[in-house]
């Protein structure tokens, strides 16, 4: 397979600037499409240096495939807890169990095959494909959408939707280190094409950047706008103890522990205690504390002061954490 200079220079800055993570470790193949596949499903909206500590923790105590489609779910969220967004934990251990019953055990090296395993779409097949199995993909991330729209100069509207940026990026051309090549244009927009101050004279494409030329990096993005929601959260305490319940109603932090909620829709003269960022949606939150127990269903009941020697999710434990300041 014939190189681009564009590519090998991007090769040769990765060969000597890459960082050291624990999912590129040189180990069996095996082990590195399960360190692939496990760190693809902590990367989905969460950053590297936040997933390492996390993915080490994982791999002692969930070494492969079999021990990961057989773990019990405490057991799983635990070492998932912090991390948000559960269900990526849940779907992980649905793929482990898919791929033993039905691939036999290893992981499908097609789109097709990919595509059909739990909470895995086109970018985390295109990243596992390129990087475990050295094919020739380039998983268009947010790193990489950045040194495409910054190379290329693209501003418009027209030039930044995602189907015109996955034409866009053959600019970069492909390699016979398929895997390599997809982690360096990552790493690059990683530590040298930042969202902020990006540091152009150590980047080994700059001289056809056309933002550079130009002297424009600003970066245009297509404006997904945050769901407004409102909840009232309901409190009741007793004796040094929070009542919580098991979520079975809302699509967030399914079957965890929360505190008793309700959605309202569209409500008037809303004064909300709390703010909460998850996903695409924006939670506005009003606090009412309750004078006895309504006897919700399987209630849980948690000490203030042991806060951290349960298995709650980040949501709840910030809610006590307020509740205690407050």
């Amino acid at each position: 397979m014939k190189e681009q200079l564009l590519t090998k220079k991007i090769l040769n800055w990765y060969d000597l600037n890459k960082r050291i993570l624990p999912w590129r470790k040189n180990v069996s193949l095996q082990k590195k499409q399960y360190y692939t596949l496990v760190s693809e499903f902590m990367l989905q909206q969460t950053q590297v240096v936040t997933v390492i500590p996390y993915f080490n923790r994982f791999i002692k105590k969930i070494p492969n495939l079999k021990s990961l489609a057989k773990v019990n779910n405490k057991k799983l969220i635990k070492l998932w807890e912090g991390l948000g967004y559960y269900s990526r934990a849940r779907n992980l251990k649905k793929t482990a169990q898919k791929i033993i019953k039905n691939y036999n055990g290893k992981l499908p090296n097609n789109f097709e095959g990919l595509l059909s395993l739990p909470g895995i779409g086109n970018y985390t097949a295109s990243a596992i494909l390129s990087i475990a199995f050295n094919k020739p993909y380039i998983p268009l991330d947010g790193n990489i959408e950045r040194v495409l729209k910054r190379y290329l100069f693209l501003k418009k509207e027209r030039d930044i939707k995602k189907e015109n940026l996955i034409k866009k990026k053959s600019v970069f051309g492909t390699s016979s280190r398929s895997s390599d090549y997809a982690q360096a244009l990552m790493e690059l927009g990683a530590l040298i094409c930042k969202p902020i101050n990006p540091l152009c004279n150590k980047c080994p494409i700059s001289k056809k950047c056309m933002s550079l030329q130009k002297k424009n990096f600003d970066i245009v993005k297509n404006n997904k706008k945050s769901k407004e929601k409102y909840f009232i959260l309901k409190v009741f305490k007793k004796d040094q103890r929070y009542l919580l319940i098991k979520n079975t109603k809302f699509n967030f932090l399914k079957n965890l522990i929360i505190f008793p909620m309700e959605e309202l829709y569209k409500p008037k003269n809303f004064n909300e205690n709390l703010n909460f960022k998850m996903s695409n949606m924006n939670m506005n939150i009003k606090i009412e504390y309750l004078k006895k127990n309504e006897n919700f269903l399987s209630p849980y009941w948690v000490n203030e002061k042991k806060i951290d020697n349960y298995m709650l999710p980040s949501f709840t434990k910030k809610i006590v954490k307020y509740l205690e300041k407050n």
